[in-house]
This record gives structure tokens, sequence and C-alpha cells, in this order.
């Protein structure tokens, strides 16, 4: 819906970043038919495919500090496409952490 929305605005460089790299690698590969969101996938694929610019990219949760924010944001609302306006004032100390490449350290358990 994010990829069909920036069409729709006019929007023709566009990066898409994803924190799954199996996300990432479904998306820049086509053997994905047997996958369980095939439909999902092949919309995914229609809307790349158009004439415009997408670079799909891999970045850490910890590095997008204002996508994991808008991510968690989500998981609160009804599945749907929600194009409603936020308080950006409550982003604007993400933004600054996101500028300056500034992250946490990821935890890892190690048996």
């Amino acid at each position: 819906m994010g990829l069909q929305r920036a069409w729709d605005e006019g929007y023709r460089k566009v990066q898409l970043q994803l924190d799954s790299q199996v996300a990432v690698k479904l998306l820049q590969d086509t053997g994905y038919r047997d996958h369980a969101q095939a439909g999902v996938l092949s919309r995914a694929h229609e809307l790349i495919s158009r004439e415009w610019e997408v670079d799909i990219k891999h970045i850490y949760r910890e590095g997008n500090k204002c996508a994991d924010f808008l991510a968690n944001l989500g998981h609160t609302l009804d599945i749907n496409l929600h194009c409603t306006p936020i308080d950006h004032s409550c982003l604007n100390h993400l933004l600054l952490y996101d500028m300056q490449g500034l992250s946490e350290p990821r935890d890892i358990l190690i048996n």
C-alpha cells in the first residue's frame, strides 16, 4: 500500500527501507511464486517495475528510530492503510538521532 500511495502522490524516486532481510530478498528476486504471501509480493513487484526508481534497502531497526516508532504505532491500529497526521514533535528527537547516524547496541542471545 505504501508503494501504491507513493506512486499515486507522484513520487518517482523512492527508497524503500525494510528491517527484514528476507523481505528485501523477496522484493529484489523473482523466486517468490511458492511463498505464502505470493499475492502481496506479485503486487509489490508489479509496482516496483513501473517507470520509476525504487531503491530497496535493508536497514537495521536500531538504525532507523523513526521507522521503528511508526511501526510500533501501526501495531496499535487495525489492519488497514492509515494516512492520518501525527504530532511530529514526538519524532523530532528520533529524526535527529537518525540523521546523526546514532544507533543502540543490538542484543544478541548466544547459547
